[in-house]
C-alpha cells in the first residue's frame, strides 16, 4: 500500500491507532542509527532514507530523478515492512540477518530478498534493526550499487 502523504508526520498520522507506535518507533529508530549522509524524507509512497542527490547526484538508475534509496518503511496491509537494500545487494548482510533473527524474534522471519515484514507488532527486534543500520555506510552502498547497476 502506498501513501500520497507528504512527509514523514503525514504518514505516520494517516496510519491505523495499531501501526502508528511500532511505525513511531522503528522511523525514530532509523533516524538515529541511520547511516552518516543519509536523508529522512518520503519516496514510492512510504518512509524513505536514501542518499541525497548532493552526495549521489546520478540518484536512482530506474528514475534517476529521485535519489538513491537506501531504507524504506511501510504498513502494508498485514504486515509492516522493512525494506533495506543492503541486504539485498550484499549476500553476507542477508546472511548475518537470518542468522541473528531468531536470538531476538520469537516468531519466525518472513523476508524476501530485501523485505523484513512484521506482522506481530510486539516481536518487533528493534535492537536487532538498530545493529542492522550499523553495518554498511552510504558510501559501501553506493559503490555495491554502482557495481551492480554497471554489469
Amino acid at each position: 500500500m502506498t501513501s500520497k502523504a507528504a512527509t514523514q508526520e503525514e504518514y505516520i498520522n494517516q496510519l491505523p491507532e495499531d501501526r502508528k507506535i511500532p511505525i513511531t518507533k522503528l522511523n525514530d529508530l532509523i533516524i538515529k542509527h541511520m547511516p552518516k549522509g543519509l536523508e529522512a524524507g518520503m519516496g514510492y509512497g512510504m518512509l524513505a532514507y536514501y542518499v541525497p542527490k548532493s552526495i549521489y547526484p546520478d540518484g536512482y538508475h530506474c528514475k534517476p530523478f529521485p535519489p538513491l534509496p537506501f531504507i524504506n518503511l511501510a504498513s502494508q496491509k498485514n504486515f509492516i515492512a522493512l525494506y533495506h537494500s543492503g541486504m539485498y545487494a550484499k549476500k553476507e548482510l542477508y546472511d548475518w540477518f537470518v542468522a541473528e533473527y531468531p536470538k531476538h524474534c520469537k516468531y519466525k522471519l518472513d523476508m524476501g530478498k530485501s523485505c523484513v515484514r512484521f506482522k506481530k507488532m510486539d516481536d518487533i527486534p528493534y535492537d536487532l534493526i538498530e545493529q542492522l543500520l550499523g553495518k554498511m555506510t552510504v558510501e559501501e552502498w553506493i559503490e555495491i550499487y554502482e557495481k551492480a547497476i554497471k554489469k
